[in-house]
C-alpha cells in the first residue's frame, strides 16, 4: 500500500495525510509504552502523529520520531507532526514560547501544524488545571484573535508549517474569519467525531470555508477517569457497526474510521496495542458502499464523550452551540 497518496491539500498548500496517529494516553501508561508504541506506528505506516503540551508526553513522541529518523525509516519531512497550544498560554506573548518549549523537547525546528487545542482559556502558569484552594478551576479571560495573531507569527517565523485550530464551533471559526487583518485562515479544526456524534453541520460549514475537519474519538473514547461518565455507551458494540463490520470482513474500529475518510474527514487512530495499530492501517483497503454510510449517518445522536463540563461558565466554552 502506497501512503503516500493518501493526502489532503490544506488551505495554505500544503498536504496532511488523511490517517493519524494519536497519542494521548491516560497517566497509567508507562512513558516508555508511549516511545515505543509511536516508534511501532511509524514503522507500520502512520506518517501523520497527533500529540499535544497537554499530553504531556511529547518528549516520548520526539524520542520515538527522532529514532525512527536515525535507523532510516524515515525523513524529517516524511513525518507530518502536530502539536497544540494548551489553555494557559492563550496569552499573545506565551504562544511562541509554548511551541518553542515543545520543539525543544521534541528535538524539532517545526511542528506541520499548530492548534489552539482548547477556546477557553485559564489562568497561566506551569499547571495544566489550575485550581483556586477550593478546587475551582481558574480561568483568564484572552481574546482568542490576539491568540490567533500570535500564532500567525509562528508560521511566519517557520516555526509551524501550518496553523489551526481544535474544539473550536461555527461561531468561533468566524470570529476568526471575520477578524480585520486575518493573514491565514485555519487549515483545520479537530474536534470530536464519531458516528454518534457526526459533526455533519460543522463538517458542511467547514468545507464551505475550506477548513478540513481533524476527528478525535473517532472510535468512541476510553472512559478516561477525569472527563469521561464511565455508563457511556461502546461505540464499538454498536449491532448496526458490528453487523457492517461482519459484512465487510472488517473490525468495527476499521468501519468506523473508514467512515470518516469517505465523508473527507482527517481521521485519527489511538492504540497501544501493536496489533490494532497495524490493523488500522487496513482502512485504505476497502470502501463503503453509499447505502452503508446513509446507515451510518443515521447513528448521530449528537452524543458527545468528551463534555469538557469542567470548562462549562466560561464564555469561550464551545458545546453551548448548537455546532
Amino acid at each position: 500500500m502506497n501512503f503516500k497518496h493518501q493526502r489532503m491539500e490544506l488551505n495554505d498548500g500544503h498536504f496532511i495525510p488523511v490517517l493519524g496517529f494519536g497519542t494521548y494516553a491516560a497517566e497509567e501508561v508507562p512513558k516508555g509504552k508511549i516511545v515505543d508504541c509511536t516508534k511501532l506506528a511509524i514503522a507500520s505506516g502512520f506518517r501523520h502523529i497527533d500529540c499535544s503540551h497537554l499530553y504531556q508526553n511529547e518528549e516520548e513522541v520526539g524520542l520515538a520520531i527522532q529514532s525512527k529518523i536515525e535507523d532510516g525509516t524515515v525523513k524529517r519531512e516524511d513525518i507530518f507532526y502536530t502539536s497544540k497550544l494548551w489553555s494557559t498560554f492563550h496569552r499573545p506573548e506565551l504562544v511562541r514560547p509554548s511551541l518553542e518549549r515543545s520543539l525543544k523537547e521534541l528535538h524539532l525546528d517545526y511542528v506541520n501544524l499548530y492548534l489552539i487545542h482548547f477556546p477557553v482559556s485559564l489562568k497561566p502558569g506551569d499547571e495544566i488545571l489550575p485550581k483556586d484552594e477550593h478546587g475551582k478551576l481558574l480561568l483568564d479571560t484572552v481574546d482568542l484573535c490576539a491568540t490567533w495573531e500570535a500564532m500567525e507569527k509562528c508560521k511566519d517565523a517557520g516555526l509551524a508549517k501550518s496553523i489551526g485550530v481544535s474544539n473550536f464551533n461555527r461561531r468561533q471559526l468566524e470570529m476568526i474569519l471575520n477578524k480585520p487583518g486575518l493573514k491565514y485562515k485555519p487549515v483545520c479544526n479537530q474536534v470530536e467525531c464519531h458516528p454518534y456524534l457526526n459533526q455533519s453541520k460543522l463538517l458542511d460549514f467547514c468545507k464551505s470555508k475550506g477548513i478540513a475537519l481533524v476527528a478525535y474519538g473517532a472510535l468512541g473514547t476510553q472512559r478516561y477517569k477525569y472527563c469521561v461518565d464511565e455508563n457511556t455507551p461502546f461505540l464499538l458494540d454498536d449491532p448496526i457497526i458490528c453487523a457492517m463490520a461482519k459484512k465487510y470482513k472488517r473490525s468495527p474500529a476499521l468501519v468506523a474510521l473508514r467512515y470518516q475518510l469517505q465523508r473527507g474527514v482527517v481521521v485519527l487512530a489511538k492504540s497501544f496495542k501493536e496489533e490494532r495499530i497495524k490493523e488500522n492501517l487496513q482502512v485504505f483497503e476497502f470502501q463503503l458502499a453509499s447505502e452503508d454510510m446513509k446507515i451510518l449517518d443515521n447513528l448521530n445522536r449528537n452524543y458527545r464523550y468528551f463534555s469538557a463540563e469542567m470548562f462549562n461558565g466560561h464564555p469561550n466554552f464551545p458545546f453551548s452551540d448548537e455546532y
